[in-house]
This record gives C-alpha cells, structure tokens and sequence, in this order.
C-alpha cells in the first residue's frame, strides 16, 4: 500500500505557494501543483521534480466551480485521498481601494477569489480528505486581515484598503465556521499568516523569503493528531482576530 502523504496547494507555481509544495515535498509527500497557467504549473512540476518532489500538475482555477470540480476529480484519479489541503491562491485585486471612492467590481473580484475560492476548493476536496485518517486545511490568510491589529494605535498610518484586508478578515472568519462544523472529524482546519513575503503580488517589497513565508503553512500541514483548530498562526505564535 501507498503510505505516501497527498497534498494541494493552490496557486502553487511561484512565490510562497511554491515553497510550502517544495517544503512539503522535501518531506517525502506527494504534491499536487494547483495552478491556473498551463505553462508555469508546468514549469514548477518540473522543478520539483528535479529536485526529488513526488509532485504532479492540477489545473485549477479557484474562480470557477467546473475546475474545481475537475481537480478533485484528478486529486482522486493520482493520489485516492487527500492529506492536507492548502488555500494559497489569492489576489489584492490592485489599484485603490479607498472606501469611498472603491471600484465595487474590484472588490468582488478580491473576495471571489479569496473567499469564495477557497469555500469552492474546500468543498470539491472534502469527500478526499474524509478519507485521510489525519487531514489539514491551512487558509493562507495575512495579518492584514486582523481585526485587532487594523485597529491598534498606529495602524492608521498603513494603506487604506477596502478589498483585500477585509477579505482576509472574512477569510479569517470562514476558516472558524469550517473548523467547527469540522470538529470531531479528525480534520483540523486553520489560518495561517506567512508575515511581510517579498513576492509579485506586493512588487517584492517584502522583508521575508518565499521559504520564511511558507515555514507556518508546512508547520499547520503537518500539525500532528490533537493539534489546534479554528486558530490564526504566524510563526510567532497565535495571531489577534
């Protein structure tokens, strides 16, 4: 029998996602690379591969419910049960996104992504990770998303935006609902912060690898049986809603 660990990580052909692929690879799992383009899920296929990682392409885009659909379909036809499930996939959405002045679309087009994305991929794969005997969800949240730390003295002299902080924030409050209804299962589901990452969707203006980055998603993916649940974690420790 295959003992070998399966795992997705979505948006998983560049920047951090890549990294908690390659994290988890190293640590002898089977990875499945989620991923909308064809042509860079491939490339990240083939440099995990080359570097000893048991991974294989799953097209998936987190938008649309046919793709997901079609990805747990393919998780199920290579690995029959998934491990550990991984939402890294998402956006800001770019441009302003001053309250007052904010395009709406923009905002939906945020959240589609990075809420509903994630309820639509975790939906698709539930029926595989019931099968797991100690499956994960890891949310790849931001402390943007913070309630209290939005709000703390100080916080006023960061950017205003009301697409991705807010999104992240609902978020946040998904991943408590499905650790919930989860509780007892043996699934345990969770919000992880990766900091302040230097990758393409901050202009790489961040103070952090891809590796530092990935480190807390790789940790909850792995969190042995009794572990935490419905919790939001940086390396630090626990993060404040």
């Amino acid at each position: 029998m295959d003992e070998r660990r399966t795992a997705l990580v979505t948006g998983a052909n560049k920047g951090i996602g890549y990294q908690i692929a390659a994290g988890l690879g190293a640590l002898g799992w089977r990875i499945g690379v989620g991923a909308r383009d064809g042509q860079r899920r491939e490339s990240a296929v083939e440099a995990l591969r080359a570097a000893g990682v048991d991974a294989f392409g799953v097209p998936l885009d987190v938008t649309d419910d046919g793709s997901a659909a079609a990805a747990a379909d393919l998780v199920e036809e290579r690995a029959g049960s998934l491990d550990a499930l991984v939402n890294n996939a998402g956006i800001t959405g770019g441009g302003p996104q001053l309250p007052t002045t904010v395009d709406l679309a923009r905002v939906r087009t945020v959240v589609e992504t990075n809420v509903l994305g994630v309820i639509r991929v975790t939906n698709a794969m539930l029926p595989l990770l019931r099968r797991s005997a100690s499956a994960r969800i890891v949310n790849m949240s931001s402390s943007a998303g913070s309630l209290t730390r939005q709000s703390s003295p100080g916080a006023g002299t960061g950017p205003v935006a009301v697409a991705y902080p807010p999104s992240k924030t609902f978020l946040n409050a998904v991943c408590i609902q499905y650790a919930k209804e989860l509780q007892g299962t043996g699934i345990l589901v969770n919000a992880a912060c990766p900091g302040f990452v230097a990758t393409d969707l901050n202009g790489f203006r961040g103070v952090r690898t891809p590796e530092q980055g990935a480190a807390i998603a790789i940790r909850l993916a792995t969190l042995p049986d009794g572990g935490p649940t419905g919790g939001f974690f940086d390396d630090a420790g626990a993060v404040p809603w």
